[in-house]
């Protein structure tokens, strides 16, 4: 089975930058996609930032410019890279990958902006 790793997350001020990573491990051959979400208690989970296995992205509205989603494709890796964090950004990131066969999720790593 497949298992994803985040790590990255964290406590940081208004303004400040954070790195995610997530490392796919096990059965990680396959992936055509990577991607963040997040959530937090009460919201659904949305999506912050995906790529695919050739490189075309996709962001949410609300990080577009301040967020950019990159990848280690052969190290089963992607990253994303936050900057200018706001306080609305405070949620648990999730990390998914997506495969022909279905899609796996991470635990999740906290991120959480002070004002």
């Amino acid at each position: 089975q497949m298992q994803l790793v985040e790590s990255g997350g964290g406590l940081v001020q208004a303004g400040g930058s954070l790195r995610l990573s997530c490392k796919a491990s096990g059965r990680a051959s396959g992936i055509t996609a990577m991607a963040w979400y997040r959530q937090s208690p009460g919201n659904q989970r949305e999506l912050v930032a995906a790529i695919t296995s050739s490189g075309i992205t996709r962001y949410g509205d609300s990080v577009q410019g301040r967020f950019t989603i990159s990848q280690n494709s052969a190290r089963n890796m992607v990253y994303l890279q936050m900057n200018r964090l706001k306080p609305e950004d405070t949620d648990v990131y999730f990390c998914n990958a997506r495969t022909p066969w279905g899609q796996n999720w991470g635990q999740g790593t906290q991120v959480t902006v002070s004002s």
